[in-house]
């Protein structure tokens, strides 16, 4: 505490920043929205092209039982084990996402355009290393490796786009509202 001229005490500590829980709160939001958006799309194409609706979540699923399996832990119900990695997945990659935005000011851009981009770039490089566990945890032949990879490239841009745009959108309209920068 620092008392000043007038003598009233004023606490010299240094004040946390919201900026941490904004950017957590919206890359929560867009991981959600981006991997309901991408699950939705997928859903709809398989349907479409009259394939089982949940095979994304069957093969996500397959993928986590066969790593614990490894690990000498038994994983029953694929489609479950897939939709719960998905949407802890999904969230907790948009927080930190959305974290980085906020905090590291290069990160921050003013466009939506750039937002868009900064986001599909984020999610699909982020992306990889799980996509890459798939076809060897599951022996994948080339062919469906291919079609997993390119499947998941585009579902992977729809989310990152959509995780973007709520983080650029969010974190705009929160210095807009409250009217204070980000690194306050």
């Amino acid at each position: 505490m620092e008392k000043t001229l007038e003598g009233t005490a004023h606490n010299t500590a240094r004040v946390p920043s919201t900026s941490y829980l904004k950017g957590l709160g919206w890359g929560t939001i867009g991981g959600v929205a981006g991997t309901l958006a991408m699950d939705l799309t997928l859903m709809a194409v398989l349907a479409v092209f009259g394939s089982p609706v949940l095979t994304c979540f069957s093969i996500v699923g397959n993928t986590v039982a066969r790593f614990f399996s490894m690990q000498n832990v038994g994983m029953a119900g694929a489609i479950l084990l897939g939709v719960a990695t998905h949407y802890t997945v999904g969230p907790v990659i948009g927080a930190i996402f959305g974290l980085l935005v906020a905090r590291i000011k290069a990160l921050r851009v003013l466009t939506r355009k750039k937002s868009f981009l900064l986001g599909i770039l984020y999610v699909e490089i982020l992306s990889q290393p799980m996509l890459a566990t798939t076809p060897i945890l599951l022996k994948m032949s080339a062919v469906t490796t291919l079609q997993w990879y390119g499947g998941s490239f585009i579902m992977h841009l729809i989310a990152g786009a959509i995780l973007g745009a709520v983080v650029g959108r969010g974190l705009r309209l929160a210095v807009n509202l409250f009217g204070h920068r980000l690194d306050n």
